[in-house]
């Protein structure tokens, strides 16, 4: 008799996780109780609850968190400008530890001692959902099937519903299995058909969210991004919740074909994953908040916050959102966006955010009287750059002596 007494499922209502839900009730006998997070993913819901009620389910949570989201967690991590690998803007990533956090307030809730979750034994979002709810709650039993059961494939999982009666939209196309895709309020992925040859280029159809460059409008846009201490607060003059900031951002970049990537990046459990997405928001976040630092950030401050990011990134892509260490580089981040105020127009233009300007009436640390080529009036004197460079060049020189002997 298994020990297990009720199990909280993240639940989506798609193929792997609907197989889990009749999964869970005939291999632990367990009551289950479903949780499905709105968190901008642009799909009907009450699907998933009809789904759940279909095999049994009494205890059904359909949240909305897009307001949490990104205000609590897209906003912080873009604060850093947070890019994993160069590339990626860790669109899965950071909806993780949301999700964690929210199954174990429902498990709280409820009195489950279980959670479950529908990430395979493969790939980064098991690491993610478990070191959050462990570091939620240390004694939590967590259930995951793709580590247990032999239904390792599309194909299976397609069969086993077929077998259950368990619905299934999009279940075959071109043949072959779907894609694997992951959207949220920042981004959609897709992993898995075709793209799993990093040779082969994405089909055209693929995508969803944005025009292909070549298909944009053929002028450009200017918008104008009001921030208030490192967060985008208005577009064109209209204040907006962090949510509708970003929803209109996605709809702005994907008009003009922005926010696309095809990458292959380097996975936790020590994989190379080729994946696509598109975040035409976020890549325009990304750009007009490097922007108004530019001119309110202190340069030593903007390095520093620079070398950081790397690792910063790293814990939100490995699944460390709840750690102490992460924690403290926020306190961090966030303490270097007090004076980040201002505004930033973009010209978005067939794939392109181009900065054509920024200012901050209150926190510009940009000096036009010393920095201008005309005559400056004495602001600076450019004579002192002649001892500043010699005491620069003062350990070069000695080395430079020592290697000529």
């Amino acid at each position: 008799m298994s020990d297990v007494k009720k199990v909280v499922l993240a639940y989506s209502g798609g193929l792997d996780t609907s197989v889990i839900l009749k999964w869970l009730q005939d291999s632990y006998q367990c009551e289950v109780v479903t949780f499905t997070a709105d968190i901008g993913q642009g799909e009907e819901l009450e699907p998933a609850r009809e789904k759940a009620k279909k095999f049994g389910v009494k205890e059904i949570f359909i949240d909305d968190l897009r307001e949490e989201f990104v205000r609590d967690f897209v906003f912080p991590m873009f604060r850093a400008n947070t890019v994993y690998e160069g590339e990626y803007l860790l669109g899965t990533s950071i909806a993780r530890p949301l999700i964690a956090k929210r199954l174990i307030e429902i498990a709280n809730l409820t009195g489950a001692d279980t959670i479950s979750h529908g990430a395979t034994g493969k790939g980064n979002d098991q690491v993610r959902f478990e070191l959050g709810a462990y570091a939620l709650k240390p004694d939590i039993k967590i259930i995951a099937p793709w580590r247990e059961w032999d239904l390792l494939s599309r194909e299976k999982l397609l069969a086993y519903a077929e077998t259950h009666g368990i619905p299934v939209e999009m279940k075959h196309k071109a043949g072959g299995s779907p894609y694997s895709m992951d959207a949220n309020l920042l981004h959609i992925s897709y992993e898995g058909r075709a793209l799993e040859n990093p040779a082969d280029e994405p089909e055209a159809d693929m995508w969803r969210w944005s025009v292909s460059p070549e298909q944009a409008p053929d002028a450009a846009e200017y918008i104008d991004l009001e921030f208030r201490q490192g967060d985008i607060v208005a577009i064109n003059g209209q204040a907006m919740s962090a949510a509708t900031v970003l929803a209109e951002l996605n709809r702005l970049g994907g008009k003009h074909g922005i926010g696309r990537q095809d990458l292959v990046e380097n996975r936790y459990v020590g994989m190379k994953s080729r994946g696509c997405y598109e975040t035409p928001g976020g890549t325009i976040m990304l750009r007009a908040h490097r922007a108004i630092e530019s001119i309110t950030l202190d340069r030593e401050v903007a390095h520093l916050k620079d070398e950081l990011m790397p690792r910063y990134a790293s814990l939100i892509y490995n699944g460390y959102w709840w750690s102490p260490e992460r924690a403290m580089l926020q306190t961090m981040i966030d303490a270097s966006q007090a004076h980040v105020n201002g505004w930033v127009r973009v010209k978005l233009y067939k794939g392109n955010v181009i900065v054509v300007g920024r200012d901050s009436k209150t926190d510009s640390l940009f000096d036009a009287t010393i920095a201008t080529f005309e005559d400056d009036a004495g602001a600076y004197n450019q004579a002192d750059a002649g001892g500043f460079i010699k005491l620069n060049a003062l350990r070069l020189r000695i080395a430079a002596k020592l290697k000529n002997k």
